[in-house]
């Protein structure tokens, strides 16, 4: 299957609580498979289906079972084409990720907000 643009992304909802939404964008990362997933997908910037799988030193199923994870969670984006799927990592959302972490830095670092 040939790589291609991956679609855009859904907004970001303004309104959700930082604290919740990082638990669950930390909690769909939580796994060294998801986090190889991501990193495979940004590295491509292409919309790729079963070179994910070819990528990865597991069964079909576990890889699918990840990919669900990180979709329900805005991490990706799946769109159907043909037989399979297309998967696109969602780089705003992994952007979000690390701006609400770095909300938490000056509190580590002791600074008052």
């Amino acid at each position: 299957m040939t790589p291609r643009a991956c679609p855009p992304a859904p907004p970001v909802d303004p309104t959700a609580d930082p604290d919740e939404e990082l638990a669950r964008l930390a909690t769909a990362m939580g796994h060294p498979a998801r986090i190889r997933i991501l990193r495979f997908l940004l590295d491509r910037r292409e919309c790729f289906a079963g070179a994910i799988v070819d990528h990865l030193p597991l069964a079909q199923s576990t890889v699918s079972q990840h990919l669900k994870v990180l979709r329900e969670a805005g991490l990706i984006r799946g769109e159907v084409d043909g037989l399979h799927i297309c998967y696109c990592a969602d780089e705003e959302r992994i952007r979000r990720v690390g701006e609400l972490l770095d909300d938490m830095v000056p509190l580590a670092a002791g600074d008052a907000r």
